[in-house]
């Protein structure tokens, strides 16, 4: 109760709404789909193949120690892909959008 209101300035008086006319609202996703499926598939990849090079490595006579460290270097590869591929799609959107301006100019 920090502000109080006039008896007779109530919530539900039209004078004091606020008229809003409608707009057409935007449905697209906010994310393209296409981003969303790299970042799928590499989640897939980080789940699954530093698990499977563990086993291939213990398989193929190689201790534990050598399978996790095996597994964690793959681990940081498929992350290092991935920030590779982040960059090089924000670039890319980064000289489409300088493209745009630049005709803008002209």
């Amino acid at each position: 109760m920090a502000t109080r209101r006039p008896q007779s300035q109530s919530p539900m008086d039209p004078s004091t709404s606020i008229e809003t006319k409608p707009s057409a609202s935007d449905v697209s996703p906010v994310v393209p789909k296409h981003v969303i499926y790299k970042l799928l598939g590499f989640t897939a990849a980080m789940i699954t193949t530093p698990i499977g090079m563990y086993f291939v490595t213990v398989d193929f006579g190689g201790s534990a120690t050598v399978g996790g460290i095996t597994a964690a270097i793959t681990a940081n590869v498929i992350l290092f892909t991935y920030i590779w591929v982040a960059w090089q799609d924000d670039k890319e959107e980064r000289e489409a959008s300088a493209g745009k301006n630049e005709k803008k100019a002209q």
